[in-house]
């Protein structure tokens, strides 16, 4: 797959909290995020892409203090809740430090609350005003987040690609499992090797 200006690449969850060695939900993707070399792949991949003029935007979830965007959470949101994940006022929020370099060159997009990264914020209405086709998904969860934006952004109409060693499950069991099961219904899975 060749990185143009119709192709954007969409980052979810890389944030303290899940990539940090404190962050309080590094643990649920810790096997998974080292197997598949996740960030050092991520990091390779930005730096194809902005040689190329490929869109980047980065969609953090980020809660209030006390919450009040979630309404009886259940499952990976309810468990952010009760451990204090990603709080405004907190560092594990933050985007990792690893990203740094190439900030210039990633669009962050607020807003995001829940699972989807097209819920609650302006990422579909930045990527129609520039003409993108092509959307390729990295991050974390596979099960959550990057399932969820990858389902709503292939019903958009986008095409969507999933890249198996730039995202990461709960386990490599679920990871294999999306990548080889769940994601080809709807999505291209590539590795990161096969976007230039």
């Amino acid at each position: 797959m060749k990185l143009s200006d119709k192709t954007a690449i969409l980052l979810i969850g890389y944030q303290n909290d899940y990539f940090s060695a404190d962050g309080v939900l590094q643990s649920v993707v810790e096997e998974s995020l080292s197997t598949n070399k996740v960030l050092e792949n991520t990091i390779s991949l930005i730096k194809k892409a902005i040689t190329s003029n490929t869109t980047i935007i980065a969609t953090p979830i980020v809660f209030t203090p006390d919450y009040k965007e979630l309404q009886k959470p259940i499952g990976i949101l309810q468990v952010c809740q009760e451990l204090g994940a990603f709080k405004s006022d907190s560092p594990g929020s933050n985007l990792i430090p690893d990203l740094d370099p190439w900030l210039d060159h990633i669009t962050v997009v607020p807003g995001k609350t829940g699972l989807n990264a097209f819920s609650n914020t302006d990422v579909e209405k930045i990527l129609r005003s520039k003409g993108i086709k092509e959307l390729i998904i990295a991050g974390v969860v596979t099960s959550a987040c990057i399932d969820s934006s990858a389902r709503s952004a292939s019903e958009k109409g986008f095409e969507v690609t999933v890249l198996s060693d730039c995202t990461a499950g709960r386990t490599n069991f679920e990871q294999e499992f999306y990548c080889s099961d769940v994601f080809p219904i709807f999505a291209h899975v590539k590795s990161c090797a096969e976007i230039s």
